[in-house]
């Protein structure tokens, strides 16, 4: 088995414990649950394929960049933050660019809010549940919840 399938099934496993649907595009239902996890989902052109693309309640929200154990994250910043730009127009989304970004080596995980005033990775202990990333379950995430109130006062959804 090669370390990116390694990785991948560690990943799968984590999003699953996290309350993810992890599946592949073949096998791709956005309405399968609440959180859904797409692996090696092929963005617009010079943007890659992202590990991962969440979608929310149907809507893209976010990227995971997974990196094997030992690698350093920050540098897989710019990569994932490449991903978040690159979602097919014909693709529903939350919001534009895609503004929850994680990098994780199944180990350590870190963590961006596109929609902070001054974006910053953070560590964290796991991927967050796919409600604490639902606009209208805001409610359970005070960490979220001033920039969701951004966020809809800002765009016409």
């Amino acid at each position: 088995m090669t370390p990116e399938a390694r990785i991948c099934i560690h990943s799968d496993q984590l999003l699953t414990q996290a309350g993810w649907h992890a599946c592949d595009m073949k096998d791709a239902n956005l309405h399968a649950a609440q959180g859904v996890a797409v692996c090696e989902f092929p963005l617009n052109p010079g943007h890659g394929v992202a590990d991962y693309l969440l979608y929310v309640d149907g809507k893209a929200c976010g990227v995971i960049e997974t990196k094997k154990q030992g690698s350093t994250l920050i540098g897989a910043e710019p990569q994932s933050g490449r991903y978040s730009q690159g979602l097919p127009a014909a693709l529903p989304a939350w919001h534009g660019p895609l503004p929850f970004l994680f990098e994780s080596t199944g180990i350590e995980t870190q963590f961006t809010n596109g929609l902070d005033p001054q974006p910053r990775s953070r560590p964290v202990f796991a991927f967050f549940r796919p409600e604490l990333l639902a606009p209208d379950k805001i409610q359970y995430s005070p960490f979220l919840k001033d920039s969701y109130a951004y966020l809809f006062r800002n765009s016409a959804f």
